[in-house]
């Protein structure tokens, strides 16, 4: 396993006065059809106003020093958090996806700079409140909600929620997790769409359960986030 960083954490951030956002992903080292891709932790910190890049961590085992040094770069640069997504980095499936971890940790940054997408984090888990006055969200499948959700997470799969969106109070804002951050993203969408106050929790439930529970890095990965 490697872990590594550059630039400042949040709590430095913080401690300096400087207003911070962030997005954490886990993306593959490399494209997951290609055997032996190894999947890793991300989280990115950028100034909220001006999308001032402020540093990175990442642990994994495989790719992680060139995702770090690429970010390393970037804040030398100058480059906007959500211009990560024009980097031209190099593509091979043993090596890399097509959409380098760094351009997707862009994408993430430019979905909420236009509002596309808003996050929640884990920070705020214990403080969401469970008096009915928002809807808590667990869009994972039936299996993967009965190994382990968050408390009072109610579940609804993301391929039910067209069907059954009229179980949601339209007028309650919802909270939604998954299992990566994929899924929940897609519900988000769907919310949105038909008019609901959504937010995805920036991680996913995989990130949740690690720091919950401190385990260590799942090594291995399954279509869509879902875990063995």
């Amino acid at each position: 396993m490697t872990a590594a960083a550059t630039g400042i954490n949040e709590k430095t951030a913080k401690s300096l006065g400087i207003a911070t956002d962030k997005v954490i992903l886990s993306p593959m080292s490399h494209a997951g059809y290609y055997p032996g891709g190894k999947m890793m932790t991300m989280k990115v910190l950028f100034e909220k106003e001006s999308y001032r890049i402020l540093g990175a961590q990442i642990i994994g085992f495989d790719g992680v020093d060139k995702r770090i040094d690429v970010l390393a770069t970037a804040i030398r640069a100058g480059i906007k958090a959500y211009e990560l997504t024009e980097l031209d980095l190099a593509y091979a499936p043993p090596y890399s996806s097509a959409k380098d971890p760094v351009n997707m940790a862009g994408y993430i940054i430019e979905n909420m700079k236009n509002g596309i997408v808003k996050q929640w984090y884990y920070e705020e888990e214990e403080t969401l409140p469970r008096d009915g006055s928002i809807t808590l969200l667990d869009t994972r499948t039936l299996m993967e909600y009965s190994m382990g959700h968050a408390k009072g997470f109610i579940n609804i799969p993301v391929d039910e929620l067209r069907e059954r969106i009229g179980e949601l109070d339209r007028s309650k804002p919802v909270y939604v997790i998954c299992q990566s951050g994929l899924r929940s993203y897609i519900a988000s969408r769907i919310l949105m769409g038909n008019g609901f106050d959504a937010y995805n929790f920036a991680g996913g439930f995989r990130f949740y359960d690690a720091v919950r529970n401190d385990k260590a890095l799942n090594k291995k990965s399954t279509p869509c986030g879902m875990d063995d």
